[in-house]
């Protein structure tokens, strides 16, 4: 490539030559990004539902990270093909050097270069596109709301704000101008006139030109949003500093943020938003002036001059027509650009801590902090035009805020603690003064991270509303409301979930599946509760299903019912293959708290690993438990293949270290007696998860203290029937029972084996808060 740059429009006969993108180059740089792409912890995640990336021709970015301004030429010349020019801060081409080079081979342009806007437009009729970052650099505290619906930047240079920039809305506006001119030669039948722009813009063929002409000008906005944003050294940091000792300020508090960025487990949402105006509404006498106006003009540099008021009265004409429109067209794609921020846990967390001391409110009880949290989340879930991150959608990611387990809240919390922004006790939070005070704008998201969140998610107007009506409705909600809340996320996980596994990457298992049973949780309450609560807990490769008709004949009884869904059941084998046996718990806790706000006292009835893991949970003694029926619970297994399944596993795990590979054999087929249940494909890392949980029950029993049954088929072809003995031998409650039914069968309780739902019905009567008499020794039959 040529090394000469023509920085001024006297140079137009070298221009394409000088800024020649390099095809191998980009392809090279491909390649090289796809690698990076799967070694680095950043996690990409395009949303483009429209396919805008194919249509756009103008793509507009907001900016936080300086690598970011290679991700988006990347996405589009991946997905497209297409070669994309991109607008580069004058600095880098100061000097010729190796870096400048290889910036203007991938299709950047000097942002000092004078004929800039008419070069772009012709090169997007040659079938290029176009990025541009409007905000003119990096807008680190993400201050950009300046008064409602209106956006400032502040500008490094007259250190104040400003609107940002038009370049964009101009390109748009006199490209579409240009490409209706041309429409009208056609109209008018004036071939040579577009044979002749044809020749001057170095187009092929006249056709091509009308083709790209007839396509509308789209100016796509576009947001890039990160979570979580996070502080501190980094091994890009001390690399940095290792071979330039001495590096500037600004430079060092740059790489503390995006070396975390690209090092630590980050998000990078990137939402396509709607294209702005696709096609102009000109006027029959602006469509004329247009054409008229490029009869006479020889460059497309002479089309963009923009000086109101000098040349003929058709030059003052075609400024004044684009003029008039360059401000509502820049405020709409700044406003459709912010709109598209994917909102995450650390806006609202952010966003209700300066709502708080907007309240002059300085102190508040975790527990308030955490509730008022969780509200707004829900109520955010209620505003469907506004983008969630998963942070905000997966109840798995969010729910936990309740009982003071959610990791990206603590994260979160930890950063701004570290900061100097919040204290915490036991009890409370305590927001600092620093939160109030102003700072450098290269500092900021160091100093002030809490407030950079917050700032970000100002324009979203729902982020408000939603901080509002949580805060009003915190105190007022009564334990059923709570429940309720709760209960919605339970059926949101699963929806989750399986939308997650039903990419088309996990269909060769998915589509092998016969359940057809709804996998949903469903929470039964009696118009007559008798006071006792039933947990019902599925087995293993089920879901809650397996034991719903005998819940709703529980519920006729008089008790509130509520049948869990274990983490990776109903959803796909993939995702049981992603778990261990401490995730299949998290809903059995969730279901017991629940449950408490429809019932006084709470029994656990387990099926099959469903009965190891309710006397997991009655081994944690948890408030108000009545008791446990433990039915066909594993202590030891009938197929002798499961010792293996360890070494199998293993073999797994470092098969998976070749990316190629899944694993010598993550699935075996699973005969189920009920296969419009279970799962067909069993994953070998549930069953190992199996095994560990069958371990941590083993040194659990004598903990457990409450009134337990336990029951079994004495002919069992999965459990072996000796795991009843085992377990009645070894808990030392004194109220406990086993029965020993006759069957061959595994599933004794959802079919009713030898009347074991009767059994089952009377261990529960016993619990029952009026029950006369509660059982004072053991029984064994």
């Amino acid at each position: 490539m040529e090394s000469d740059r023509p920085m001024d429009a006297a140079a137009k006969p070298d221009i394409r030559k000088a800024f020649a993108i390099s095809e191998s180059a980009c392809a090279l740089t491909v390649r090289a990004m796809s690698i990076l792409e799967s070694r680095l912890n950043i996690h990409i995640n395009l949303h483009d539902p429209e396919n805008h990336l194919e249509s756009g021709q103008i793509y507009l970015f907001n900016h936080f990270a300086r690598f970011e301004t290679f991700i988006p030429q990347y996405l589009i010349h991946k997905r497209t093909g297409a070669f994309v020019r991109s607008i580069a801060a004058r600095e880098f081409f100061a000097k010729e050097n190796m870096l400048s080079d290889y910036l203007l081979s991938l299709g950047a342009v000097p942002n000092d270069y004078p004929p800039l806007l008419p070069f772009l437009a012709a090169e997007i009729l040659r079938g290029r596109k176009v990025v541009i970052f409007p905000e003119g650099g990096m807008v680190k505290d993400r201050r950009v709301l300046y008064r409602k619906d209106q956006y400032r930047v502040y500008s490094r240079v007259a250190k104040k704000l400003r609107k940002h920039h038009a370049g964009a809305a101009v390109l748009g506006l006199t490209l579409d101008a240009f490409k209706t001119g041309l429409l009208e030669f056609e109209k008018t039948g004036k071939r040579d006139h577009l044979k002749r722009w044809a020749d001057i813009l170095g187009i092929e063929s006249v056709e091509t030109l009308l083709r790209e002409a007839r396509h509308p000008t789209e100016i796509i906005p576009s947001n890039i949003t990160f979570y979580p944003i996070r502080v501190g050294d980094n091994l890009v940091l001390k690399a940095a500093e290792f071979f330039n000792a001495g590096l500037p300020q600004r430079f060092i508090e740059e790489l503390r943020i995006e070396g975390n960025l690209l090092l630590k487990d980050t998000d990078m949402d990137i939402r396509l938003g709607e294209p702005v105006k696709k096609r102009q509404a000109w006027n029959w006498l602006e469509r004329k002036t247009f054409a008229s106006f490029l009869e006479n003009v020889n460059s497309m540099e002479e089309f963009f001059r923009r000086e109101v008021g000098k040349g003929t009265l058709a030059d003052r004409f075609l400024r004044i027509c684009i003029e008039r429109r360059v401000s509502p067209a820049r405020d709409a794609y700044m406003r459709e650009m912010y709109a598209n921020l994917t909102v995450n846990l650390s806006h609202m967390a952010a966003s209700l801590i300066m709502r708080l001391l907007d309240m002059k409110k300085t102190r508040i009880e975790k527990e308030v902090f955490h509730n008022t949290l969780y509200l707004a989340i829900k109520q955010m879930q209620k505003h469907p035009d506004v983008y969630l991150h998963r942070s905000l959608r997966n109840p798995s990611d969010y729910g936990c805020i309740l009982y003071d387990e959610c990791q990206g809240l603590e994260e979160f919390m930890q950063l701004s603690m570290k900061a100097g922004l919040v204290a915490s006790d036991e009890t409370s939070y305590s927001f600092l003064p620093k939160l109030c005070e102003e700072h450098d704008i290269d500092q900021v998201r160091v100093e002030n991270p809490v407030v950079v969140y917050a700032n970000e998610g100002a324009p979203i107007p729902a982020t408000a509303e939603a901080l509002k009506v949580a805060i009003k409705q915190v105190g007022h909600l009564n334990q059923k409301q709570w429940a309720e809340e709760m209960f919605e996320d339970e059926r949101l996980s699963l929806a989750w979930e399986k939308k997650r596994f039903s990419d088309p990457r996990y269909d060769a298992i998915n589509q092998q599946e016969t359940a057809t049973e709804s996998p949903e949780p469903y929470l039964l309450i009696p118009k007559k509760s008798n006071g006792l609560g039933v947990v019902l807990v599925h087995g293993f490769l089920a879901s809650p299903a397996e034991l719903r008709e005998f819940g709703q004949r529980l519920c006729e009884d008089g008790h509130p019912v509520i049948g869990v869904r274990l983490n990776g059941h109903g959803t796909s084998p993939w995702d049981l293959r992603g778990r261990t046996w401490q995730d299949w718990m998290e809903p059995v806790r969730r279901g017991y708290r629940i449950l408490s706000a429809y019932a006084d006292r709470i029994a656990l009835v387990g099926f099959s690993s469903g009965g190891a893991m309710s006397l997991i949970l009655a081994s944690e003694k948890p408030r108000n438990l009545a008791g446990v029926v433990a039915v066909s619970t594993p202590m030891k297994f009938m197929n002798k293949k499961m010792i293996f399944v360890p070494l199998i596993q293993r073999a797994n795990e470092i098969a998976r270290w070749i990316p190629s590979l899944e694993g010598i054999m993550p699935f075996r087929v699973n005969e189920s007696e009920h296969p419009h249940i279970n799962y067909r494909n069993m994953s070998i890392r549930g069953l190992f998860e199996l095994r560990r949980m069958v371990e941590a029950l083993s040194q659990r029993i004598p903990k457990i203290d409450c009134p337990v049954t336990l029951i079994q088929g004495d002919a069992d072809r999965v459990v072996d029937p000796k795991s009843m003995a085992i377990l009645y031998r070894r808990l030392t409650t004194k109220k406990k029972t086993a029965k020993l039914v006759p069957s061959t069968r595994h599933g004794i309780l959802n079919e009713n084996i030898a009347g074991t739902q009767e059994i089952v019905r009377e261990a529960l009567a016993a619990l029952l808060p009026h029950a006369e008499e509660e059982r004072a020794t053991g029984t064994y039959s």
